[in-house]
């Protein structure tokens, strides 16, 4: 099967779709699949190929799908871009079935973010490419009921992200860390202003929280002075966007996660966290009920006061304890999210579609 992937941007910043896209790929070509992998501001051509059936896509869409020639399926990761709405017309001209990870982006809170543009790219393109893909993919329950509301009553293929074990072995922050640690952009969506009220609230003694990303649209100043104002200057860290074995480093001497989002369609770094062993506070906007039901973490309602109480009862236990949920974290990682087990899926799911289309056209 020919496979080409599309994804708004591999740069880091862009968040858990610059890690995850790539990482399928990958995945698929070891099942076999011939991909193509393009992103739209041009950063596929910036990584090199780590996989002899992977081939990183160069300029426009329409270039891009001319080099790699004829593709059995489009997967388009997000909505609302002009690429995205090129790519919708492309594969409804050339008869290829597109299927769309809309990555959050119907979400409530998502479309009150810049809603007058939304408004009108809603009205000259989107709702017609919403309802021309041949299936949808979601990472969640509640993401599929979203896509529902929105009148979609077509195929949907929910598997979540997969995930990569990483080497723990010299981790060493379950024994001396008292760091809780952030890892996501810097953008009002991620709850930060929420988090750092509940760590005024909360107040753990001897603990620090990192926060981990890139600044997104000047976000930083805001949450800076959220730090001023509640007088938490010697508690928070603000470290950038950290990427590769930096970013590895930061997991392994942290203690305990955070992810305060309003609303996440998979919330990557939960799972990176989970695979590092960290145990997790995460909020009713994730889809992460598992970290509570598995004994890993906490998931709680996204307000101050859920927040600083999950903080306090983290930070009272014995790192013993904390490592214990984490190790059972990174178990649950294991048995739910290999990548093997995502790329079989999303081959099946990309058959069942293609075979669909067929049998229609028959």
């Amino acid at each position: 099967m020919r496979i080409f992937l599309s994804v708004a941007s591999l740069k880091p910043g862009y968040g858990g779709p610059a890690r995850s896209v790539p990482r399928l790929a990958r995945a698929l070509a070891e099942h076999g699949a011939e991909v193509g992998l393009w992103a739209a501001d041009g950063s596929a051509s910036d990584a090199a190929a780590d996989h002899p059936h992977v081939r990183w896509l160069a300029g426009t869409v329409d270039e891009a799908l001319a080099t790699f020639g004829r593709a059995d399926v489009i997967h388009d990761n997000g909505i609302w871009l002009p690429h995205n709405h090129r790519l919708a017309m492309l594969a409804s001209r050339r008869g290829i079935p597109r299927i769309v990870s809309t990555r959050g982006m119907l979400e409530p809170w998502a479309l009150r973010h810049k809603r007058c543009k939304k408004l009108i790219a809603w009205w000259l393109y989107q709702r017609h490419d919403l309802a021309t893909a041949r299936a949808y993919h979601v990472t969640s329950d509640a993401e599929r009921k979203t896509i529902e509301a929105f009148g979609w009553s077509g195929q949907t293929l929910m598997i979540p992200n997969g995930v990569d074990l990483p080497d723990i072995s010299g981790r060493s922050g379950c024994a001396t860390s008292r760091t809780a640690l952030f890892v996501g952009r810097l953008h009002p969506v991620k709850g930060l202003s929420v988090l750092l009220e509940a760590w005024s609230r909360a107040k753990p003694d001897g603990w620090t929280l990192r926060i981990v990303g890139p600044d997104e649209a000047g976000h930083q100043k805001t949450l800076e002075s959220d730090v001023a104002r509640l007088g938490l200057g010697r508690w928070i860290a603000f470290s950038g966007p950290l990427d590769g074995d930096a970013l590895h480093h930061a997991y392994q001497d942290a203690a305990l996660f955070i992810l305060p989002s309003h609303t996440e369609n998979f919330g990557m770094a939960v799972a990176e966290a989970l695979a590092h062993e960290l145990p997790v506070i995460t909020t009713h906007g994730t889809p992460w009920s598992c970290v509570a039901d598995e004994s890993c973490g906490w998931w709680v309602v996204c307000d101050p006061g859920a927040l600083a109480a999950a903080i306090g009862e983290a930070a009272a236990l014995a790192p013993g304890d904390l490592h214990a949920m984490g190790a059972r974290g990174r178990t649950m990682v294991a048995r739910r999210f290999s990548w093997d087990t995502v790329a079989s899926s999303f081959l099946d799911g990309y058959a069942t579609v293609v075979r669909s289309l067929e049998t229609r056209v028959s």
